[in-house]
């Protein structure tokens, strides 16, 4: 019995050690300030009297995901706090495109910032061991929470950087070192991969746009990021202990 305690420990250490260096490491970056032209988003048409239409609609998809998943996955809390993440996301992400500036964006990133800590602490539960990842849900919560805190209160984007994109390094890590504990887990992979592809249509929004000028970059991005959840979304549906 110690000796499975001690061998199930070693990962757990090595992920907080992890977590912890990359924290450290943040306080050796430069301040990251919130770019004022982020919000000059392509498509600014109005659409039966809703400004920014095709970047406010587009966030139905989440909202779709996140309500299917609360209904259906009542499963345990980083399950359930996961799809309100996604649900609240739409509606956070519409607010914000309403009337974009960094007022609204805060609401836009909230829930956000809940989800990328979720999936997190989902993927140590399937990947590490399922205690861990139901104990360090809140932890993780309360530091995606405080990153928006820290930038509303300071302009520094450093943590609420950490929080999007370390998720996805420690995924990819933890997929490397540890087998899974349920089927269909290159399915986190799959919505990894449509993440990275939402952010290539943030970054090329106006290029996009002016193909045409049909739909943007950005409101692609929310298209790619919903299927990503719906990739999640299916996983959850699907998976079953064992690989």
């Amino acid at each position: 019995m110690t000796l499975w305690k001690s061998k199930k420990s070693n990962p757990i250490l090595a992920l907080l050690l992890l977590l912890a260096a990359s924290l450290i490491g943040l306080l050796f970056l430069p301040p990251i300030p919130q770019d004022q032209s982020y919000h000059a988003f392509a498509d600014q048409r109005t659409i039966f009297g809703v400004p920014n239409f095709w970047n406010v609609v587009s966030n139905i998809p989440f909202i779709a995901v996140g309500a299917v998943g609360l209904w259906q996955l009542r499963r345990n809390a980083a399950i359930n706090v996961l799809f309100l993440g996604i649900l609240l996301t739409g509606f956070g992400s519409a607010y914000y495109h309403l009337n974009p500036n960094d007022g609204t964006l805060f609401w836009d990133r909230l829930p956000m910032a809940i989800s990328f800590m979720a999936i997190l602490a989902n993927v140590i539960e399937e990947q590490v061991d399922l205690k861990a990842g139901a104990v360090l849900l809140w932890p993780l919560i309360a530091v995606g929470v405080f990153s928006l805190l820290v930038w509303r209160w300071t302009g520094d984007l450093r943590l609420y950087g950490w929080v999007q994109f370390f998720p996805a390094v420690g995924l990819i890590l933890l997929f490397l070192l540890f087998p899974p504990a349920y089927s269909g887990a290159s399915s986190w992979l799959i919505a990894a991969a449509f993440y990275a592809l939402a952010k290539l249509f943030e970054f090329y929004d106006h290029a996009i746009y002016s193909l045409g000028s049909i739909l943007s970059g950005h409101t692609l991005k929310h298209i790619a990021a919903a299927l990503a959840c719906f990739v999640v979304l299916e996983h959850f549906r699907r998976r079953r202990p064992g690989t």
